[in-house]
């Protein structure tokens, strides 16, 4: 039995937990109808224990539930269980950290919008490292440097075979913050500029002339499942990243990256304030 389950596998087992619920059993009905004790029920819940996928379309049937992509998305889930490589990071980085990759590396489609800093996936690894260093309480050398190695790591997912599509919104701000100085921040919009060049990535700015707009302040990490009831939202927070998958949640952070992006410059007017920012320093 696992003793501390990772987010996907909490995230799969409170997904079982919402199909339960929705068919108005509670644990110990549902023990009965799969022919085991309600323990049982509440650690696969509880992301403790394994669950095969024939077990998952067993559990689907009981339950009532007919959605059938949501029930292979569920199935392909679990049976996945391949040791990523964010586990070398175990004992050395916060979980949260890591369950921020394995959602990363299994998302299908990737939207960010930062106010202040260049998206994680699109930072070098000096402009990661004056931002590591601003952190209270501050890390020492060896921490940032286990940070910025996991952060470019976190990086394969735009790089390999079929790489996962990502949208940014960047305020103006976050370009115009000088982090390590003129040189590292030229640097760093310069390497914006060449990610933007990736199909694969689209970049879109927001100028300090289009004034207020929905979601400011916030910085925003949306994860794209197979299906959008596995969709996860993330919130950078000073204490670490936030995950979010309710309903309610998941629409609230679509429709205020919509309206973002709807605010924004659209890519090629964005490449171009971009170079001229960099050319400025």
């Amino acid at each position: 039995m696992r003793t501390n389950p990772t987010g996907r596998q909490l995230r799969f087992g409170g997904e079982l937990r919402k199909l339960r619920e929705r068919a108005g059993l509670t644990a110990t009905q549902a023990g009965r109808l799969l022919g085991v004790k309600q323990n049982q029920i509440s650690n696969m819940e509880a992301g403790r224990v394994g669950v095969s996928p024939e077990r998952v379309h067993t559990l689907a049937c009981h339950y009532d539930c007919t959605d059938k992509g949501l029930i292979t998305a569920l199935s392909e889930m679990t049976a996945d269980r391949t040791r990523g490589w964010w586990e070398e990071y175990r004992e050395i980085l916060p979980a949260p950290l890591l369950d921020l990759a394995e959602i990363e590396h299994h998302a299908h489609r990737l939207r960010t919008a930062v106010t202040v800093h260049i998206p994680g996936l699109l930072q070098t690894a000096e402009y990661a490292r004056e931002v590591f260093r601003q952190d209270v309480p501050e890390l020492s050398p060896p921490d940032i440097e286990h940070r910025i190695s996991f952060r470019i790591k976190r990086q394969a997912v735009l790089f390999r075979e079929s790489p996962t599509p990502h949208q940014a919104v960047v305020h103006e701000a976050a370009l115009r913050m000088q982090f390590g100085g003129a040189a590292v921040t030229r640097q760093q919009l310069r390497h914006l500029l060449d990610m933007g060049e990736r199909e694969h990535i689209t970049l879109h700015v927001i100028p300090f002339s289009a004034g207020t707009f929905a979601g400011s302040g916030q910085s925003i990490y949306y994860f794209f499942g197979p299906v959008p009831q596995l969709d996860t939202v993330n919130l950078d927070q000073s204490h670490g990243p936030v995950f979010l998958d309710a309903e309610a949640q998941l629409t609230k952070y679509r429709v205020l990256l919509g309206r973002m992006e709807s605010t924004a410059l659209d890519a090629d007017r964005s490449r171009d304030f971009i170079h001229n920012i960099a050319r400025s320093l």
